[in-house]
């Protein structure tokens, strides 16, 4: 079974996705479709009990895009948090977007390139109770 995202923070970054900020639309615009060297970003995408605004899961960095409004210390804390669960994040100002782009998005491939694969996880481990009944499954073949 899937692990689930709390249903608020999901709904609140479905919200986010549907209505961007015009820095987040920019930047997005050149990270959708595996634009950026073949690395498949997300938007909006939840690390409870966080919402990134971008993500390669793949390699587990994180893009944010702050506005004047952003608390540093919150962010540190934040980043600090993300980093213990095995994501580096990567931040950029709306000032940064709107005046040097090209800029940020080498920098981001720059990061992106030297950064490993993450460990694939496809499941949880499966409980002694599942492992049981697919080995019993198993004997019937």
């Amino acid at each position: 079974m899937a692990l689930r995202i709390n249903a608020k923070l999901g709904q609140y970054a479905h919200e986010m996705r549907r209505e961007p900020t015009d820095y987040e639309r920019r930047q997005w615009g050149k990270l959708r479709a595996s634009q950026l060297h073949g690395f498949k970003f997300r938007r909006q995408a939840v690390i409870a009990p966080y919402i990134c605004d971008f993500l390669c899961p793949l390699i587990g960095l994180i893009v944010e895009v702050d506005d004047d409004r952003h608390d540093a210390i919150k962010d540190q804390d934040r980043d600090f948090d993300l980093a213990n669960q095995g994501y580096l994040v990567l931040r950029f100002s709306n000032a940064d977007i709107r005046d040097n782009l090209d800029g940020v998005l080498t920098a981001i491939l720059d990061r992106a390139s030297v950064l490993p694969e993450r460990q694939k996880i496809t499941h949880p481990n499966p409980s002694n109770e599942a492992r049981d009944s697919f080995e019993l499954g198993r004997e019937g073949l």
